[in-house]
């Protein structure tokens, strides 16, 4: 008989337990805990709102339409109370937030803050010693040679050349000696952004090597370094007290190719062979923010003959003697650096480079050597032995 009672009370009490559990999973949180936020409550906590709805999760697991009011939630506050913090309705003019439509506060001022480490736009602080054994001031008062004037009459050949200096080869490595000194930083394309910001030379659009629309200094560091970010500064109570705009980092190795256009031309008053360059454009491989590569930029073309006075005062890097450095003036005009022909008017009715109608690179460094050959071999065969 007992054992009887206890077998009932057994299954009506098991009975009981799975009603319950079964009214539990399908009965929702009570009012309070869906009124108020997904994390704390409706006053403390991380606010009103919490990270994603103002209602707390249901054990659905079904998604609450978001607050009309973005951030890291919405309502009177996110993180913390107040009006203020990340995201909330009275969030102040340009603080950060996941909107991006959110206004700066043209009321705030915006100050400059200078890259440091990329290499390129840095400054560099002066040394406040001599930072020399020896007192080197002739550098600072060079001034490259003029031209030797050629009259017209007496031009009586000339071809027009494009080549691409890799800064890659042993041979062009001066290009990217990346320490610093007095006068900046000491690479080459530190050398050409400094006397582009300074003033003292005026470059051109890279769209055309004629020299036809000159840029702008803040188009040509948009170029570069792709402009600046405007950053809010806020205090410990979260309010914006002021705006730094800092240049964006590039890699300035990752400028690695010089295009040199230049003109080769016999003088017969003379009887030689002079070369003069015209400009330089560096060049800068673009890519998405996928990784893709959409293909070669050419930055901007500097006049050359208006660059020789700043390149005057800039000395090359040697590895074998550090006194005898030369200017990169000197450089230039000497033809210490190695390359590579791309484009020539010689036999080039259509104005094409090499790229366009050879596809195989090997067989372009042979065209580009044949027409070197050309040039030089139209100098040798005036000569009789």
């Amino acid at each position: 008989m007992k054992t009887r009672m206890f077998k009932t009370v057994t299954v009506a009490l098991s009975a009981f337990l799975i009603i319950s559990e079964v009214s539990a999973q399908t009965k929702p949180r009570n009012a309070k805990a869906r009124a108020g936020s997904a994390y704390g409550s409706t006053s403390t906590g991380y606010g009103n709102a919490g990270y994603s709805t103002n209602n707390a999760k249901d054990t659905t697991k079904k998604k609450s339409p978001a607050p009309a009011a973005g951030g890291y939630g919405a309502g009177s506050s996110a993180y913390g109370g107040g009006n203020t913090g990340y995201g909330s309705n009275a969030a102040p003019a340009g603080a950060s937030s996941s909107s991006s439509s959110t206004p700066i506060n043209k009321s705030l001022p915006v100050e400059l803050v200078k890259g440091s480490g990329s290499g390129i736009g840095d400054s560099v602080a002066p040394s406040l010693r001599t930072d020399n054994a020896i007192d080197r001031q002739l550098v600072k008062d060079r001034n490259p040679l003029a031209y030797e004037h050629i009259r017209e009459d007496d031009a009586v050949y000339k071809q027009r050349v494009w080549r691409e200096i890799d800064t890659r080869e042993k041979m062009n490595m001066p290009f990217r000696y990346a320490a610093n000194e007095d006068n900046g930083n000491q690479r080459f394309i530190s050398i050409l952004y400094n006397a582009i910001q300074s003033g003292e030379v005026t470059v051109f659009s890279g769209e055309d090597d004629r020299f036809t629309t000159p840029l702008t200094k803040e188009q040509v560091a948009k170029n570069i370094t792709g402009g600046l970010d405007t950053i809010p500064v806020m205090d410990l109570n979260g309010e914006v007290v002021k705006y730094e705009a800092r240049q964006r980092m590039v890699e300035p190795d990752s400028i690695y190719r010089y295009r040199l256009k230049e003109e080769w031309i016999f003088d017969k008053e003379s009887s030689r062979m002079f070369v003069r360059i015209l400009g330089i454009a560096p060049i800068m491989k673009k890519y998405t923010s996928n990784g893709v590569e959409l293909g070669d930029q050419t930055l901007f073309w500097a006049y050359y003959p208006d660059l020789r006075p700043t390149l005057a005062k800039y000395e090359v890097f040697n590895g074998k003697n550090y006194a005898g450095r030369m200017s990169w003036e000197e450089l230039f005009e000497s033809r210490f650096f190695t390359s590579y022909i791309t484009k020539s008017t010689l036999d080039n009715a259509f104005d094409k480079s090499l790229r366009e109608y050879i596809k195989d690179p090997l067989f372009r460094l042979l065209e580009g050597e044949n027409i070197k050959e050309k040039i030089f071999n139209y100098e040798q065969d005036l000569w009789s032995y």
